[in-house]
């Protein structure tokens, strides 16, 4: 569907432009977002930022979220999944713990000394370069949300539709210009998926 995150951004710009959303921000998950979060805010004509989580990670299955915590301590958590799994309150604060300051350490690596954006009162477009669990995703609108945004948009390039509706009930609206039924992964769904590196991710912002 994407040849990359550059063309996936231009998509996404085009299919936001369609919906008629007035954004004042747009906040890209780092890092994959960042490439097309700096298309749509081009796009748009209005300033780009980053706003991050980490995932929660079931111990000793990491690939299971039972939630995730975003880089000004917002938390969301799979109520559901602590308990089928069994997890104890002590180790659900110790992967919070573990997880702000990895969420904090990189919001402050990819923003240097630029100060954050205001988003009190502001209609705050969420980029990234697609959601597969959505779990990172919940935790960077609940911050948005906690920080006084008036509007939250979330738009991406693709998710499976059962994530897209549930974000839609965190979101005051969300995005995608795909959402395939069949869905294993992200990357998927793009020619090129290479990761994004740190130098790369910073030249974004800049």
């Amino acid at each position: 569907m994407f040849e990359d995150r550059n063309d996936a951004g231009e998509q996404l710009a085009t299919v936001v432009e369609a919906h008629g959303v007035d954004a004042d921000v747009v906040l890209a998950i780092p890092r994959g977002g960042l490439p097309v979060g700096r298309a749509v805010a081009d796009r748009l004509g209005v300033p780009l930022d980053v706003v991050a989580a980490r995932k929660l990670g079931v111990p000793g299955r990491p690939e299971l979220a039972m939630g995730a915590v975003a880089s000004d301590g917002t938390v969301w958590r799979n109520d559901a999944l602590i308990a089928d799994m069994d997890v104890g309150e002590d180790a659900i604060d110790a992967a919070i713990d573990r997880e702000l300051a990895a969420a904090r350490e990189k919001v402050e690596r990819y923003r240097a000394d630029r100060p954050p954006l205001e988003l009190a009162d502001k209609t705050v477009l969420i980029v990234d370069d697609g959601v597969a669990t959505g779990a990172t995703t919940i935790a960077c609108i609940r911050q948005v949300n906690a920080a006084g945004a008036a509007r939250v948009v979330l738009a991406v390039p693709v998710g499976p539709p059962d994530t897209i509706e549930r974000l839609a009930s965190e979101a005051d609206e969300v995005i995608a210009v795909e959402t395939p039924p069949h869905f294993g992964a992200v990357g998927q769904f793009y020619d090129d998926f290479t990761q994004v590196t740190d130098d790369e991710a910073v030249e974004y912002l800049e």
